[in-house]
C-alpha cells in the first residue's frame, strides 16, 4: 500500500509555471509506475504524464507536450510536474496517481485512470488569463 501527498499548486497567470510534487509513503515507491492527472469542473479525469519505475520511460497528453515536464526522485519517494507557458485550459485539480508494476507493455501506455491503484487527494491549480 502506497499512500500520496500532492503539493504545489496555487494561483498563476496565464505564462506562468507551477511545479506540482507527490511524496509517496512506503518504501515500494521505485516499484510504482507514477502519473500525473487533472480534472475539470464538469469533465472527466484525465491523463497529463507518467513515468516509468526508473524514469527511462515518460508520457505526455497532446495538450501538455513541450510545456510539461514529470519526473521522480526514487531516493526521497516523490514525483514531480514541472508545468510551464500555463495556460487558462489548464486549470484543474491535479492528482498523483500509482500503479504497480511497468507504465508499458510493449507500445502501450497504462494512461487510463482505472489502470491505477491508488491516489491523492489532489492540488488545485488556477490559471488566470
Amino acid at each position: 500500500q502506497v499512500q500520496l501527498v500532492e503539493s504545489g499548486g496555487g494561483l498563476v497567470q496565464a505564462g506562468g509555471s507551477l511545479r506540482l510534487s507527490c511524496a509517496a509513503s512506503g518504501r515500494t515507491f521505485s516499484t510504482y509506475a507514477m502519473g500525473w492527472f487533472r480534472q475539470a469542473p464538469g469533465k472527466e479525469r484525465e491523463s497529463v504524464a507518467a513515468i516509468s519505475r526508473s524514469s527511462y520511460y515518460t508520457y505526455y497528453a497532446d495538450s501538455v507536450k513541450g510545456r510539461f515536464t514529470i519526473s521522480r526522485d526514487n531516493a526521497k519517494n516523490t514525483v514531480y510536474l514541472q508545468m510551464n507557458s500555463l495556460k487558462p485550459e489548464d486549470t484543474a485539480v491535479y492528482y498523483c496517481g500509482a500503479r504497480q508494476g511497468p507504465l508499458m507493455r510493449g507500445s502501450y501506455y497504462y494512461t487510463r485512470s482505472d489502470e491505477y491503484d491508488h491516489w491523492g487527494q489532489g492540488t488545485q491549480v488556477t490559471v488566470s488569463s
